[in-house]
């Protein structure tokens, strides 16, 4: 096949869809893994560079890039074709990750991951513009498990992988730290041969003018809101001078870029979307799950490594049930979708399953069995397996085709929003909760059984706050005492999560349901969106 518009007029058959897949889900794997990957070895690459005022830095520059750059990928692959935009992107990614890797201090390693997220944005944002491209919506289900098992496959591999790697001095005479990054280069040369002898959207040629203004205003005003809520606010305090400066430019650089799009040609983000009733609803839903998914998520294998004992390895493991209920509910309402046509009840039943799993974790106490925390990471996987594919499916279903790119990148953008300031808010609630309730328990332990206490207990509280090894060097009382009080602060963070998810669920239930667009009428609004473009 050509790139040429002639090609229009052809539709792709099964095994045609399933090669373009391979590419893509080879792609937004690498994007899904680095977002997790990392967090496990941090240690490990902090006492090499010896950069630990700056560790936070290794993960937040990541975030930066990948979440501000994501809505312009969308727009940028609408006026130059999506295969070189998507394969721009693995290349970026994959600079980046070699850079990352034979980064010699926590400057360069900090710069290299900024390049990373780069190449990230656009491989999350246009694997499912490009689905939608040669997908029509009936027919998407049956496709979207395979997204699902990748999401369900990095939030296990990602940690699993990280402490393998963290854990080894040398591997092939490399520092073991280093193939976090090294690992992502075959990976990625495959998805660009992938995509290379599969990807063969027909491009059409228009003019255009890109929105130069806006794209500069979207990306300084999403990095400064996102200094704020995961930077500045955890680190300093939300009402410090520097954390409400951040937020006072992310305001107005924000009012900026909506003041510019409603009068640009031919804007970044076409704030006439935003009238479409399932676009907005999307967008809402996007965050709400991008929040719960990553801000309450986060916190399991925290619990399990630090209440139960386990290694960042075995707390991988133990992701496995969560990583089951994601992919067999993607394949499940995937089919159903496919079969009936029925989409809505799906987010609507994943967000209640999403908010009763977050609601029954904040139950754990330090004697939990594991069957009952599996039982809760299935019911919090399957709410994701059954929502988070649907909603694109939904908002894909409802934009014209011209707006395809833009719209569903938009609605990744809205999600990575979602999962950042989820976790930047539920870690600054677990931090709160723990400095208050740690001087409870030391106080309750003092009066019960002073003999507990440590000659050495204010310099080791104070050290516990960033290494919780320090716990198996107290003694049985005054350990078992703090240990309580780290469970009360999970279960406050819970219990906030649980009614951001029962808000979804509210917002689910006004879900406009359209008949989907079949295989014959999505391409035949593909043709009429080529043929407005060549007009």
């Amino acid at each position: 096949m050509s790139d040429s518009p002639s090609t229009a007029t052809k539709q792709l058959t099964h095994k045609e869809i399933m090669a373009v897949l391979s590419g893509l889900m080879v792609g937004m794997l690498l994007a899904a893994l680095d977002q997790t990957i990392v967090s496990t070895a941090l240690k490990r690459i902090v006492e090499d560079f010896n950069g630990l005022s700056h560790y936070t830095w290794v993960v937040t520059a990541y975030l930066l890039t990948s979440t501000a750059s994501t809505p312009l990928y969308g727009k940028i692959s609408d006026l130059y074709g999506r295969r070189p935009v998507f394969q721009f992107a693995i290349i970026t990614f994959l600079i980046g990750s070699f850079a990352a890797g034979a980064a010699q201090n926590m400057t360069q390693l900090i710069a290299f991951r900024a390049v990373q997220g780069l190449g990230a944005g656009g491989l999350m944002a246009l694997t499912f513009v490009i689905i939608g491209d040669i997908v029509s919506p009936r027919e998407r289900g049956r496709y979207q498990g395979y997204f699902g098992g990748v999401w369900g496959l990095s939030s296990v591999a990602g940690p699993l992988l990280g402490g393998f790697f963290s854990d080894h001095n040398k591997i092939f005479g490399i520092t073991g730290w280093r193939w976090i990054f090294y690992i992502n280069l075959p990976f990625g040369i495959a998805a660009l041969v992938i995509t290379t002898a599969s990807l063969h959207i027909p491009k059409v040629v228009k003019k255009h003018k890109i929105d130069y203004l806006g794209a500069f205003l979207l990306v300084t005003g999403v990095a400064a809101l996102l200094l704020f809520v995961s930077v500045y606010g955890p680190q300093d305090g939300w009402t410090d001078s520097r954390t409400m400066t951040a937020l006072v430019i992310a305001i107005i650089l924000i009012v900026l870029f909506l003041a510019q799009e409603s009068r640009a040609a031919e804007p970044i983000l076409p704030l006439k979307l935003f009238k479409n009733h399932t676009f907005s609803l999307t967008s809402i839903l996007g965050f709400i799950i991008g929040a719960g998914m990553f801000g309450a998520i986060i916190m399991l294998p925290l619990y399990l490594q630090v209440v139960k004992g386990d290694s960042a390895t075995t707390a991988g493991l133990k992701l496995i049930p969560f990583m089951l209920g994601i992919v067999s509910m993607s394949i499940t309402s995937g089919k159903l979708i496919s079969k009936h046509g029925h989409y809505k009840r799906y987010p609507i039943a994943g967000l209640a399953i999403m908010t009763a799993g977050i609601l029954a974790l904040s139950t754990l106490n330090e004697t939990t069995p594991f069957w009952q925390i599996a039982i809760f990471a299935i019911a919090i996987g399957a709410g994701l397996g059954l929502s988070m594919q649907t909603i694109v499916i939904a908002l894909q279903n409802s934009v014209d085709f011209k707006d395809m790119g833009v719209a569903t990148s938009a609605n990744t953008f809205f999600r990575s929003i979602g999962s950042t300031i989820g976790v930047a808010i539920f870690g600054s609630i677990y931090a709160n909760r723990l400095a208050h309730y740690i001087p409870i328990a030391v106080k309750k332990v003092a009066m019960t059984h002073p003999d507990q206490l440590d000659p050495n207990l204010k310099s080791k509280l104070a050290e516990l706050q960033n290494n919780t090894a320090v716990l198996k060097t107290l003694k049985p009382e005054l350990h078992a005492g703090l240990l309580h009080a780290f469970v009360q602060s999970f279960h406050i963070v819970f219990l906030f999560a649980a009614p951001i998810t029962a808000l979804g669920f509210v917002f689910a239930l006004f879900l406009r349901e359209t008949p989907l667009r079949t295989g014959a009428a999505h391409h035949a609004a593909k043709e009429e969106a080529a043929g407005e473009a060549l007009a």
